[in-house]
């Protein structure tokens, strides 16, 4: 049943239009107070308003009426809303229509020119409902949708529709792709894309966190080791190379990956052939590789940090992933996709899409599980997400304040630990892979 929303300061009216509508098949909510309205209409799923003009005594010059209109077009654009008053003024109405008015009536009303007002509009707001649907259900059908969809990719701007459909291309080849983003945008499903739309989707896809790995076991990890190559080696080790050989390997934060392992993998990219560690004898392997980045690798080029002929190896291909906050019409469909179910007033809409979401994708599914666990009944409220409360999703970097230190201090430092290297990367403020970075940078042993 569509719902109606009366709001007028004189009872009277409020008893005979919801009435008159009641008999005519409609569901009535009335207020006299124009804040309770705009109350009602964050929280209810209202089809129409019909609003006076003036809530105070002896006040006619409708600007209670100017500012309710306005305050409820911020909360839903596309809310009907009929202005009627006995304070009738043709400069006003035709202003207000500019607006967005759906209609502007003066008391007394003719019945059956409102009715009939309130059904085209109501029936107006369904066919666009409908027309929205069926344009979301053709959506679906799209071949770049569905393989979205197949991979749990959840979106609806125009934005990550241009990445996907470079994806989709990409994947017929076997070329090297490079994506790259910020932390939390969905580099990963990116990948899953590609090697889903590829020739090898039913050959291995092995996924390495290259941030993960510590430059000492960067070797074992991708390339693999005999039983004995190392303390702790007990058995033979199957690398990542080999594990996916005839398929894709995805190299996630490229970045991270120390100098000495980028000269390792650009041997295998470049030959395929590799020796797992502690053994003479050479592997032969046949893989794609996919790499993502958050980091800005010709900066790195730039510092001697990242090898200029990997990056090329590489980026055949580059993908650039834009962040949720520059693609803003994927926010409320992956808030349905998190929150099932769940209503969310328009106040909290808002918020959602106005915020600047530096985590990314990461950050909303996390504020999402939040207020699933803190608020697990009834319309969540902006105030729910608790944004200034929440803890910051940006990652930790270098205090803006401390320089790079250079050989001398990180050699000082080495001694100063005794060599203990999370000791000398808490000193200078930075991650240990960077810290591996800079130290392969001026070939300083550790």
């Amino acid at each position: 049943m569509d719902k109606i929303l009366i709001v007028d300061d004189t009872t009277a009216v409020l008893q005979a239009l919801s009435l008159l509508l009641e008999i005519h098949g409609y569901e009535v909510v009335t207020t006299t107070s124009p804040e309770q309205a705009i109350h009602l209409v964050n929280q209810l799923r209202v089809s129409l308003v019909i609003q006076d003009m003036n809530f105070t005594s002896d006040t006619t010059s409708g600007d209670e009426g100017k500012l309710l209109f306005s305050e409820l077009r911020a909360l839903n654009p596309h809310l009907p809303i009929i202005l009627i008053t006995a304070w009738t003024d043709l400069e006003q109405a035709i202003s207000l229509v500019k607006a967005g008015a759906a209609d502007y009536i003066a008391k007394p009303w003719d019945d059956q020119k409102l009715l009939t007002s309130i059904a085209n509009l109501i029936e107006l707001g369904k066919t666009r409902e409908k027309t929205a649907t069926l344009v979301r259900h053709q959506a679906q059908q799209a071949p770049t949708q569905s393989a979205a969809a197949s991979v749990g990719l959840i979106y609806a701007s125009s934005a990550m529709q241009r990445v996907i459909d470079m994806a989709i291309q990409v994947a017929k080849s076997d070329i090297s792709v490079l994506i790259t983003g910020p932390n939390g945008s969905g580099k990963e499903k990116i990948a899953e894309v590609i090697q889903a739309q590829s020739a090898l989707y039913k050959k291995p896809f092995v996924k390495v966190n290259c941030a993960a790995l510590p430059a000492d076991l960067i070797e074992a990890e991708l390339f693999g080791a005999e039983a004995g190559a190392y303390t702790g080696a007990t058995k033979l080790r199957i690398g990542r190379f080999e594990a996916a050989d005839g398929g894709t390997l995805f190299l996630d934060e490229i970045g991270n990956l120390s100098y000495s392992g980028q000269t390792k993998l650009l041997r295998v990219i470049q030959t395929g052939q590799f020796e797992r560690l502690g053994s003479v004898n050479t592997q032969q392997v046949k893989v794609r590789v996919i790499s993502a980045t958050n980091a800005h690798l010709q900066g790195a080029i730039s510092e001697g940090l990242f090898r200029e002929d990997l990056y090329y190896r590489l980026n055949v291909i580059e993908l650039q992933l834009p962040a949720l906050a520059q693609r803003s019409d994927d926010i409320m469909p992956l808030v349905n996709h998190f929150l099932p179910g769940r209503k969310l007033s328009h106040s909290a809409e808002n918020t959602l899409l106005q915020h600047a979401w530096p985590g990314n994708v990461r950050e909303l599914e996390n504020a999402c599980k939040r207020v699933a666990v803190l608020k697990s009944e009834g319309v969540i409220e902006a105030k729910d997400f608790a944004f200034g409360q929440s803890a910051s999703f940006t990652s930790p970097a270098t205090p803006a304040s401390k320089k790079e230190p250079d050989k001398a201090q990180l050699e000082a430092s080495i001694k100063a630990h005794q060599g203990v290297i999370a000791r000398v990367a808490r000193q200078f403020g930075m991650s240990r892979q960077a810290l591996y970075r800079r130290l392969n940078k001026y070939g300083i042993e550790y």
